[in-house]
């Protein structure tokens, strides 16, 4: 049984998981977090669901020896290829995963019109798939894959004129096509939300789920008495990658103290 204090851990392709780590800090910040970047491995949008699920199977074992209590998949294609599977293995974890924002797109929704910008891996996937057969109903759903945008804020570039100019080209055709409502499919694109802001009308919602996983996890933590009194470490950061090449960026991604940030060899 695992004790109140234990941690829970989250995970991502990369940094972008850091915007959904954010919303859980907001939320639970009594309870202390590990988080890994497996940036030697990004983008997970391009690679095979096969690929994609050893890679979050490495990371939960990783979890599991570090004690979490819990389990976020903060990325859409990791949840897509992987969270049922870990939840065979895992069957008393508490794992929680992502999912577009469909259904209250669907309900935000003025023009019947709702844009997604997402990685190519999400929109080809099945579960994207069943949410709209199961939300959309009568509203038109335009979907844009946007190759380019995770490489870019996993360099921390937010707002250089080359991502300008690739956000734009990603944006336009849905405002073209009358959405009001846009939906950000992946983590890394909550980021982009000051920049997107300057690029379509006020009128139009943009919507993610970072703040519904967090939810989610405080239900499932209380549900099992697992939520914790505090006070909460400072959050723990693991990087595949280079780790100074995540101790550069985070500052401009994460606001509350770092304990470390070290090499994650799984």
């Amino acid at each position: 049984m695992a004790e109140r204090s234990a941690p829970v851990g989250v995970m991502d392709s990369g940094v972008g998981g850091l915007s959904v780590l954010a919303d859980i800090h907001r939320l639970l910040p009594a309870e202390s977090l590990l988080y890994v970047a497996d940036c030697g491995h990004v983008p997970y949008g391009e690679k095979s669901p096969d690929y994609i699920r050893e890679r979050c199977r490495r990371i939960a074992a990783f979890f599991q020896a570090r004690g979490a209590k819990a389990m976020v998949l903060a990325c859409n294609t990791a949840t897509v290829a992987a969270v049922a599977d870990l939840r065979q293995r895992y069957p008393e974890w508490p794992l929680v995963g992502m999912e577009p924002a469909v259904k209250p797109a669907a309900a935000a929704t003025r023009s019947g019109v709702v844009g997604v910008l997402a990685t190519t891996g999400t929109l080809q996937s099945a579960k994207f798939a069943a949410l709209l057969d199961r939300f959309a109903g009568d509203v038109r759903v335009v979907t844009q894959p946007c190759p380019g945008l995770v490489e870019l804020i996993e360099r921390g570039d937010l707002s250089s004129p080359p991502l300008r100019v690739l956000l734009e080209g990603y944006v336009q055709p849905l405002l073209v096509a009358g959405c009001d409502t846009l939906i950000l499919g992946c983590t890394h694109y909550p980021f982009l939300r000051p920049l997107l802001a300057q690029m379509v009308p006020e009128d139009v919602a943009i919507i993610d789920t970072g703040a519904a996983v967090a939810r989610q996890l405080q239900r499932l933590l209380q549900g099992r008495n697992l939520l914790a009194d505090g006070p909460a470490r400072d959050a723990e950061f693991f990087s595949s990658a280079e780790p100074q090449r995540l101790r550069e960026v985070l500052p401009a991604l994460w606001a509350a103290p770092v304990a470390q940030v070290m090499a994650f060899s799984g």
